[in-house]
């Protein structure tokens, strides 16, 4: 209760902003899931099915209606940078997990197994925890300030580091390893991914300034970093879709956004100094809430396709059934997709 207490009377307007914001895209994006797939359905009960190469979804209005209200919830989700910081914002989007696993259950009628109800509950537990103890969101007034703390030394390394790391990636390992490797493409997004947040929040600061009266794009700095968000999503967009045609969804998640929070969080304490404004209880704290989300989220992907049941051979022959319905495709081992050359 006295963490509550200091929460709600200390908790800065901009921070509870951003925290509604990161909840709003949360539903929208989780939301967006069920309607698409709900879509996909349709459209491949009248037409070729997307998951063997066929487009007739197009034409579905309710797979557009899915698009749109993630279209909601990404911009929603751009916004809540721009109010509270990455360690606040980034963890939250395992809400849509949850909130898609809900819906899934409700609306499609996917059981939703036992360990999975605790896998949300466990999400909703780390959530709280870092919602509880998150540092205020820094005071800026200017664009400049952000480029400032963007090429501050400490941040300048940490952006060589993942150049050098993107490139040695896509250079060298990527042609020899990319199609059996499946931290390789997650590799290239996650770290890519880290420096287009810092990059998204900076934007998004610049627009609240802009719209509040202190006109942002008269400056360089502004442009610059909508060069490097459009640069840095590109790039992420391309080998996430690399690693979902050649790996199994199922385990691309999970490691995804373990490795793409971890780095966000990371980038953002060394270029916004998240943690210089708190003491070790609160980051000890911070960081048990993240490890729990993580945990929970790797419950909920490791038993999704699984039901309540007597039998683990039933569970995983009902895994093995849905993948084929799916993909169109049996899997002959767990991680690589064997329809390596389906269109996205």
């Amino acid at each position: 209760m006295a963490a509550v207490r200091r929460w709600s009377e200390g908790m800065s307007s901009d921070n509870v902003k951003g925290l509604v914001l990161a909840l709003s895209s949360s539903l929208f994006i989780g939301a967006s899931f069920i309607v698409k797939k709900k879509g996909l359905k349709k459209a491949g009960a009248s037409g070729i099915r997307a998951g063997v190469g066929g487009y007739s979804y197009l034409l579905e209005p309710l797979w557009w209606a899915g698009m749109i209200t993630m279209v909601v919830g990404e911009i929603a989700n751009f916004a809540a940078y721009a109010f509270a910081p990455a360690i606040l914002v980034t963890p939250l989007g395992a809400l849509s997990i949850i909130i898609s696993a809900a819906l899934a259950h409700i609306i499609l009628r996917e059981r939703l197994h036992t360990f999975g109800i605790l896998g949300c509950v466990l999400c909703v537990v780390g959530s709280t925890t870092i919602v509880l103890h998150a540092p205020p969101e820094r005071q800026i007034e200017s664009v400049t300030e952000v480029w400032d703390l963007a090429t501050e030394p400490g941040f300048l390394f940490y952006t060589a580091l993942v150049l050098t790391a993107v490139f040695i990636l896509i250079f060298h390992f990527v042609p020899l390893y990319g199609q059996t490797h499946i931290m390789v493409y997650i590799g290239v997004c996650s770290l890519v991914g880290s420096i287009s947040v810092m990059s998204v929040k900076a934007l998004g600061i610049a627009l609240k300034l802009t719209f509040s009266g202190m006109n942002q794009l008269v400056y360089p700095q502004t442009w610059a970093f909508t060069l490097v968000v459009v640069t840095c999503v590109l790039t992420q967009m391309n080998y996430l879709n690399k690693a979902l045609d050649t790996f199994n969804t199922a385990v691309v998640s999970p490691i995804y956004y373990v490795m793409f929070t971890s780095l966000t969080i990371l980038a953002s304490v060394i270029m916004f100094k998240d943690w210089d404004r708190q003491n070790p209880t609160q980051i000890i704290t911070e960081m048990c809430g993240f490890v729990t989300i993580l945990s929970g989220t790797f419950l909920l992907h490791k038993t999704k396709d699984m039901v309540d049941g007597p039998s683990l051979t039933t569970s995983l022959s009902m895994r093995s059934l849905k993948h084929e319905e799916e993909d169109g495709f049996g899997e002959s081992f767990p991680l690589k997709r064997q329809d390596s050359s389906r269109i996205p």
